[in-house]
């Protein structure tokens, strides 16, 4: 085997796809500073215990795990950055308030999520702790939103759904542990056939809807065709609220709203509202997010909290190519003041200006201009 070959699903970035990656990544945290929320760079590793809190839990079977060899515990490597930063609100911040922090760096997965996903995502979210009420749940939607739109996506999809609709079912059915577990694993893999049997000695109002909810996904209607014919639980009302008071505040600012009630992705953890955005020419959501209010309670701190989170290289692909910007060479020369002071010029312009080097046969790779002397004066000239 040749020893410069990467392991699968693991790749460089080439300078066109990392300066659009790098223009994304700027853009979205810039956004997201005006808006409050505070930048955080946490460790990539750190011991497994830590990682594994909270929403952690879930990825386990996702993350690299090395023997530090001062302490002798296990570490990982992050295999997400929400446990991360929930530590950093918890333990390091420990403000009363509310507070939004921000993060753009790489995690690491044992396994790619799909066939053309990489198994080193660059993750970049925002998380806001402090607040449970609806309000921060839409000011985080908003958000992403909005950083898809200055990342350069178009007609987003944008997919609501409500944990506490399934567990509403679970509590007033006084359903058990195991039997919960086992609905929760049919109902994310959408094999209803086994969903059917599962629920052939529960109650009948209960069976019909467990049954109901993988039918239950679509635009508004679903949410009145719920309200109809699923229990009356304070629980599920209050959810089936919540959706309708957020579709009616964001459908002026994404293109579709649809609603999906038996959409359980991180159920474990997720105590709310849950959000995924899609576009045309990707199968997968391209953002996730969700309320979690438990999440700090392991550090000894149950916060409530909310966030969301994306990946910048697989935002990259959807867009269409773009070549590295050219650049304009200058030559070189000692103790040319003049020189000096244009090439200046043109860099804080933000313009590519590469010194040619003594000896070097040809001009540098993509420039397409030259800096020469003209009647006196250092101008740029097409090559």
């Amino acid at each position: 085997m040749r020893n410069w070959l990467l392991p699968e699903f693991v790749e460089d970035i080439l300078p066109a796809e990392a300066i659009h990656i790098e223009g994304m990544r700027r853009q979205i945290i810039d956004l997201l500073m005006v808006h409050g929320y505070q930048q955080v760079v946490p460790p990539l590793l750190e011991y497994v215990e830590s990682l594994l809190t909270g929403s952690g839990s879930d990825m386990d079977l996702h993350m690299f795990k090395v023997i530090d060899q001062l302490s002798g515990r296990m570490m990982g490597l992050r295999a997400d950055m929400t446990p991360q930063v929930a530590r950093i609100d918890a333990h390091l911040l420990n403000f009363e308030g509310i507070t939004r922090l921000c993060y753009a760096n790489s995690v690491l997965h044992t396994a790619p999520a799909g066939i053309t996903k990489t198994r080193e995502p660059l993750q970049v979210g925002a998380e806001l702790y402090g607040h449970s009420g609806l309000e921060s749940d839409l000011e985080i939607q908003r958000l992403m939103l909005q950083c898809l739109t200055v990342s350069g996506v178009s007609a987003i999809q944008l997919d609501l759904g409500h944990v506490a609709v399934f567990r509403g079912l679970i509590k007033g059915a006084g359903i058990s542990h195991e039997l919960e577990a086992e609905l929760y694993a049919v109902l994310q893999a959408k094999d209803v056939s086994t969903l059917q049997e599962l629920c052939v000695d529960l109650q009948k109002q209960t069976r019909e809807a467990l049954l109901l909810l993988p039918e239950l996904y679509g635009d508004h209607k679903v949410l009145a065709d719920a309200a109809s014919r699923l229990p009356d639980y304070r629980e599920i009302r209050a959810a089936l609220n919540e959706l309708s008071i957020a579709k009616e505040e964001l459908k002026p600012i994404v293109d579709e709203i649809a609603f999906d009630l038996a959409d359980l992705r991180g159920y474990h953890y997720h105590t709310g509202m849950v959000f995924a955005a899609y576009t045309s020419g990707c199968s997968n959501a391209i953002a996730l997010g969700g309320r979690y209010d438990e999440i700090g309670k392991a550090f000894g701190r149950a916060r409530p909290a909310t966030g969301f989170s994306m990946d910048l290289r697989e935002l990259s692909r959807l867009m269409k190519p773009q070549s590295y910007p050219k650049a304009i060479s200058a030559p070189y020369q000692k103790k040319n003041t003049e020189l000096e002071n244009k090439i200046e010029q043109l860099r804080k312009v933000g313009q590519i200006v590469v010194v040619e080097l003594p000896g070097q046969k040809g001009k540098s790779l993509d420039c397409d201009r030259e800096l020469i002397l003209h009647d006196g004066q250092w101008i740029v000239k097409k090559i």
